[in-house]
């Protein structure tokens, strides 16, 4: 079976935004696999949606995440420009803002041939991919989604890309924040993903310069493709 993905970058978007968009894709996705299922006929050429973006500063919390992670106020998110919301995908509290990739695919995992653990790992593969193109080694943490820098290595543990997806029908949508240009004093305000013993990191800090986030864009939508046996329209 021939899986197309289209992909579009919908640049600095606000976060409820994006997600009413994700919204109308991820519902059409799910009525036409169900369509395609009653009347027997497969999704052959079936066309999934691979969307990038950025967001202005917000803090988003998972149905499993605990408020309390998030360590300002109404009043101190207002200060900060930024502000919060409660969504329904995986995972606890953790931010997006300016200069970090935010990537929602929008895939029928089961015609990929994944359930929902394999198609996490492979968004992780990707970003450890992509961060191997600029000579750092991402690796994973026991027990916590996302790509890490020296998970192992104790009070150095730093979390470079975070995962949380909802997955209805075998269709996914939400997906991944990795960050690049990233202002990490952000990740200071809350408890990233409930962790109180672990910091944030970005290509930026790593690297110790300015990295230019189009590429970075190029270099995992590349990953991706490849990772998960797609054609791009």
């Amino acid at each position: 079976m021939l899986v197309r993905v289209e992909y579009k970058d919908l640049g600095i978007i606000d976060y409820q935004e994006a997600w009413d968009y994700q919204e109308v894709i991820f519902n059409k996705t799910i009525k036409k696999k169900l369509e395609n299922q009653a009347n027997a006929s497969g999704n052959e050429d079936a066309k999934y949606n691979i969307l990038f973006c950025e967001h202005p500063h917000v803090y988003t919390l998972g149905n499993s995440g605990e408020e309390q992670n998030l360590l300002l106020s109404g009043i101190e998110l207002l200060a900060k420009n930024a502000c919060f919301v409660k969504t329904n995908r995986g995972g606890d509290i953790t931010y997006h803002g300016p200069g970090q990739i935010v990537g929602y695919p929008i895939l029928d995992i089961e015609a990929l041939g994944m359930g929902v653990r394999r198609y996490i790992e492979s968004l992780e593969e990707a970003i450890i991919r992509t961060l191997k193109h600029y000579g750092i080694k991402g690796e994973l943490l026991d027990g916590a989604a996302g790509v890490w820098i020296d998970p192992k290595i104790v009070g150095k543990a730093r979390k470079i890309s975070a995962i949380g997806v909802r997955t209805s029908h075998y269709v996914s949508m939400h997906g991944f924040a990795f960050n690049v240009n990233t202002d990490l004093d952000y990740f200071g305000y809350i408890n990233p993903c409930g962790f109180t013993d672990k910091g944030a990191t970005s290509l930026e800090k790593e690297l110790g310069r300015k990295i230019d986030v189009e590429e970075v864009k190029t270099l995992l939508l590349k990953e991706l493709i490849n990772i998960f046996d797609l054609e791009l329209l």
